[in-house]
């Protein structure tokens, strides 16, 4: 199966760059990042708090099949609505260090956008760690419901 989100990470780097186009339009590809009741559906996940704007912030919930359960949080340092949010990321209670994440959503026509998220780490080894979870097929799989969700909004 084709993965249709990419993941351009270079050896020896501390960052990687996801890109991923998709069939919405750019308000709604945004909504879909930035909306609780879309990100609990494609992300599988339950929002604890969400404020969406410059000094705000994020704080998430998931449970796994054996009922674990696993939160992760970010301080957002800029949102531009359709264009941009800048935050970080980080899991609570886990052997990760925070990440900086850029993500930029970008127009290519009334019905079509595209999705890049720059992401920086605190060292290369964090990056490859990161990467030898199953990182990619997990993401395309959420990009795909995230697809799929909004789809059914427009």
């Amino acid at each position: 199966m084709e993965l249709k989100t990419k993941i351009d990470a270079l050896d020896g780097r501390n960052d990687l760059t996801i890109t991923r186009e998709f069939e919405l339009p750019v308000a709604l590809l945004f909504m879909a990042y930035t909306e609780p009741e879309i990100i609990e559906q494609w992300m599988g996940t339950e929002v604890l708090h969400l404020e969406n704007k410059k000094h705000g912030g994020f704080q998430f919930e998931t449970t796994d099949p054996k009922g674990n359960k696993y939160r992760f949080n970010g301080a957002i340092h800029e949102f531009i609505v359709d264009e941009k949010i800048t935050r970080t990321f980080e899991f609570e209670n886990m052997p990760f260090d925070v990440q900086l994440e850029f993500l930029e959503f970008e127009k290519l026509t009334d019905h079509t956008s595209k999705l890049t998220i720059h992401t920086i780490y605190r060292s290369v080894e964090h990056r490859d760690q990161v990467l030898q979870m199953p990182f990619k097929q997990g993401l395309n799989m959420a990009h795909n419901r995230l697809q799929e969700i909004a789809a059914k909004l427009k």
